[in-house]
């Protein structure tokens, strides 16, 4: 019974491990243009930079190290925006919606229901490789861009704990950054078309994750509301734990947080996709 076990176990690990590989293939097999889209991301940061000295210079404390806006001198911001550009890059699944309605408009996911595949399992082995992927190309960008704007990273490294929450923060980011991708793209089961609610939940997440600006500078209620909403974990949380933002006493009990929030959209996501299935029909080859 126990060897059994360990086969099926074994079969069944080596059929993910397919998936990953052919999707990591797959996704380099255009390497110079997906090298040049990602490079393209990197444009932004100086347009950021010029944009946060102007707001600096504006409040006229541009050249002070000393002068804070809502506690974040002029290089605290910047190091900011650099910190949540990579938990954006975690975080963010361009297309995993739209792609997921689309599949279930055209009636593509029939496949998944007549193979012994997951399709949410499938999917996230599907977006582990994109990021994987992401990560060759860019890693030496990111290096480079972090290595010239070194100086604004005035605190230094943080302590080793730091390091690995932050390290755990980037993770779960991409684990949640998915699931709310997926459920908004699960919902095309009842809509068919979710381009009009996929727009809302983008510009949502654009403004309250973080990357636009630091949660801090939001004032009360709205600084309470979203602190009680899953999108500051996609790119406020992992830059405010480096910068020693987030207190030591606070710090793992938002990690706390994030674990419940990923196990409640797990939840979700599979209750639509079970329920969806209910709904769906497919025709023809």
């Amino acid at each position: 019974m126990t060897n059994v076990t360990a086969a099926s176990g074994f079969s069944r690990f080596s059929c993910w491990w397919m998936i990953f590989r052919i999707a990591l293939e797959e996704r380099l097999a255009y390497r110079g243009d997906f090298a040049l889209g990602t490079l393209m991301r990197f444009l932004p940061i100086i347009t950021q930079i010029f944009l946060w000295w102007a707001v600096f210079e504006s409040v006229g404390i541009s050249g002070s190290t000393t002068g804070r806006l809502a506690g974040y001198t002029f290089p605290d911001m910047v190091a900011y925006y650099l910190l949540s550009m990579l938990g954006r890059a975690f975080s963010s699944m361009p297309g995993l919606a739209s792609t997921v309605a689309k599949q279930i408009r055209d009636g593509e996911i029939k496949k998944f229901l007549i193979q012994p595949i997951d399709m949410v399992g499938f999917l996230f082995l599907g977006r582990a490789a994109h990021k994987v992927a992401y990560y060759t190309v860019s890693t030496l960008p990111f290096a480079l861009v972090f290595f010239l704007c070194r100086g604004y990273f005035t605190a230094g490294w943080p302590p080793a704990e730091t390091l690995v929450a932050f390290c755990l923060a980037l993770l779960m980011a991409f684990a949640l950054g998915y699931l709310l991708d997926l459920c908004i793209g699960l919902i095309g089961f009842w809509f068919l078309e979710v381009s009009s609610l996929l727009f809302v939940y983008m510009l949502l997440n654009f403004f309250l994750s973080g990357h636009m600006f630091p949660l801090d500078l939001l004032p009360e209620p709205w600084h309470t509301i979203v602190d009680y909403l899953p999108f500051k974990y996609l790119a406020y949380f992992p830059a405010a734990i480096f910068l020693g933002k987030v207190s030591p006493d606070e710090l793992w009990q938002q990690l706390g947080v994030e674990c419940l929030w990923l196990v409640g959209l797990i939840l979700t996501a599979r209750m639509l996709y079970a329920r969806g299935l209910k709904r769906y029909s497919g025709y023809g080859g």
